[in-house]
C-alpha cells in the first residue's frame, strides 16, 4: 500500500511531466517499444508552443514522430535530434545532416552511456507496478538498464497494455522522478512478405542449421523464411538480438526447446521484442522467457558460451573482398550498424557456430547488384572482411572465411544474379582478383 501512495505523488499528466523537463536537457528514449508515445506527443507540443529551448533527444529505431526529425529546421532552437539506429522517421533529417546520428555497436552502448554520454532525463514506457513496487520494462533490455542507472530524471509513462516480463529490467517507484499512465495497443510489426527469392534463400540456409543449434534470426522475410523452414528441425534453441514472432512459432510447433543450451537452458533469450500482439500476449507473465540488458545478450563471449550457434542477418551490399555494408547507401545512413557483427563474432567463436549474411542478388527491380567490386563511396563497413563467414543469395551459399581475395571473388561471383557475373568478372581481373 505504502507504493501505491508514492505512485500517486508522483503521478501526473505527460504534459505536466513534459513541462517538468529543464532547457538544455540532454534527453535518452531506448528502442522501439519503450519509446512512451504519449510524452513524446507531449514534448512535440512543448517545441510547438516554443517553451522547450536548446534540447537534444537521443534515439534508438523510432516508431513514434518527433518534431526535432519530422520538421528540424523549424524546432532546431527547440530540438535536436540523434540517431544511433535510423528508421523511416528519422533518416531524412539524419541523411540532409539536420540531426546527427551516433556509431556504435549494440552491445558496446552501455558502455558508450557510462563513459561519454550526459543521460539528463531518460523516458520510458514501462508496464503497470507490481506489489513490490517495481514497473517492468516489458520487452525491452537493451541499454534500459544502463539509463537507469545513469539520468538526473526518469519521466515514466505506464502504459496498461504493455507485456510484463520478469526477467526484464526493472525500476522502482521510488527512483522515479515522475510518471504518467496510458492505456494503448503496442505497434505491431506486420508480418513479412515471403517472396520465391526469400524463401529460396531461407531454405538454403536451413538445409545448414543442425538440430540444437542455437538461433539469432535478424528482421524481415529472409529470416522469417529461414524461421519457416527450420519447424522440421529439433531442440532449437533462440538467444537473439531482437525476439519476432517465426521464433515463437518454432517454439509453439516444437523446433525449439532451448534444451541444448550451455546458458539459460529451457529459457528464450533477447534483449528486446517487436512483433504481433500474440507475441506480446507470449510474453506477458511467461517464466520461459527473459529480456535482459544489450550488454549481456549480444556480448560475442556471452553468445559463444553456446555451442552451434547460427546467426543470420541481412545486408544491403557487399565488395568482392568480403566487406559488408549493413547500414548506409554510399554516405546517407539508412538503418545502422545495430548487433549483426556482436553476433557475426559470437557466432564464429562457438564451437560449430555459423555466420550467414543474406540478401537477395539484385536491388531496385534487378537492376542493381548487391554484389560489387567496390562498396559505394562513403558506405560504412558493417562487418570487415576479416570476420566475414558465409553469404547466401538465391544462387547459393558462398563460404568466404579461410578464402583468398580470389577465392572470395569467384565464390561471391557466382552467387551474383547471372545478368551481372560477366561484369563482376571483368572488373575483379581489372582488380587483379582472378588468379
Amino acid at each position: 500500500m505504502q507504493f501505491q501512495a508514492v505512485y500517486e505523488e508522483k503521478k501526473m499528466s505527460a504534459a505536466e511531466m513534459a513541462a517538468r523537463i529543464p532547457d538544455a536537457s540532454h534527453i535518452f528514449s531506448d528502442i522501439f517499444l519503450a519509446q512512451p508515445k504519449t510524452l513524446y506527443e507531449a514534448i512535440n507540443n512543448r517545441c510547438l508552443a516554443d517553451s522547450m529551448r536548446s534540447c537534444t533527444i537521443t534515439t534508438y529505431l523510432d516508431l513514434y514522430p518527433l518534431v526535432c526529425y519530422t520538421e528540424p529546421i523549424r524546432f532546431a532552437k527547440n530540438l535536436q535530434g540523434t540517431s544511433v539506429f535510423c528508421s523511416a522517421l528519422t533518416r531524412k533529417a539524419v541523411g540532409q545532416g539536420l540531426a546527427d546520428y551516433l556509431p556504435n555497436t549494440y552491445w558496446d552502448q552501455p558502455a558508450l552511456i557510462r563513459e561519454y554520454l550526459d543521460v539528463g532525463v531518460f523516458v520510458v514506457s514501462v508496464s503497470p507496478m507490481d506489489s513490490h513496487g517495481y514497473f517492468s520494462l516489458g520487452v525491452t533490455g537493451s541499454d534500459s538498464a544502463e539509463y537507469l542507472k545513469k539520468a538526473k530524471m526518469i519521466l515514466v509513462e505506464v502504459n496498461q497494455q504493455m507485456p510484463y516480463c520478469a526477467e526484464a529490467p526493472k525500476v522502482h517507484v521510488s527512483e522515479v522522478t515522475a510518471l504518467c499512465e496510458a492505456d494503448y495497443a503496442l505497434p505491431v510489426l506486420p508480418p513479412a512478405k515471403l517472396d520465391a527469392v526469400s524463401t529460396t534463400i531461407g531454405n538454403l540456409i536451413a538445409e545448414q542449421i543442425p538440430d540444437g543449434a542455437c538461433l539469432q534470426l535478424g528482421i524481415g522475410s529472409i529470416p522469417d523464411a529461414v524461421g519457416m523452414a527450420l519447424k522440421s528441425k529439433r531442440h532449437l534453441g533462440i538467444h537473439t538480438e531482437m525476439l519476432t514472432d517465426s521464433m515463437i512459432e518454432l517454439i509453439e510447433c516444437g523446433a525449439a526447446d532451448n534444451s541444448c543450451k550451455a546458458i539459460h537452458p529451457g529459457k528464450t533469450i533477447a534483449t528486446f521484442a517487436y512483433g504481433s500482439k500474440r507475441m506480446y500476449d507470449y510474453i506477458d507473465h511467461n517464466p520461459s522467457v527473459a529480456i535482459l540488458p544489450v550488454d549481456y545478450v549480444n556480448n560475442p563471449y556471452t553468445i559463444a558460451q553456446n555451442d552451434n550457434v547460427v546467426s543470420v542477418n541481412a545486408a544491403l551490399e557487399i565488395d568482392l573482398s568480403g566487406q559488408v555494408c549493413a547500414e548506409s547507401i554510399g554516405n546517407h545512413m539508412f538503418s545502422g550498424s545495430g548487433g549483426q557483427l556482436d553476433y557475426v563474432r559470437g557466432a564464429l567463436m562457438s564451437r560449430g557456430g555459423l555466420s550467414f549474411i543474406a540478401f537477395p542478388s539484385t536491388a531496385k527491380g534487378g537492376t542493381i547488384s548487391k554484389i560489387k567490386p567496390f562498396l559505394a563511396p562513403g558506405a560504412g563497413v558493417t562487418t570487415g572482411r576479416n570476420e566475414v563467414d558465409m553469404i547466401v543469395t538465391e544462387y547459393g551459399i558462398a563460404k568466404l572465411r579461410g578464402r583468398t581475395f580470389s577465392q572470395r571473388a569467384k565464390a561471391l561471383i557466382s552467387i551474383a544474379h547471372p545478368n551481372f557475373r560477366d561484369e563482376l568478372l571483368f572488373e575483379a581481373r581489372k582488380m587483379g582478383l582472378m588468379l
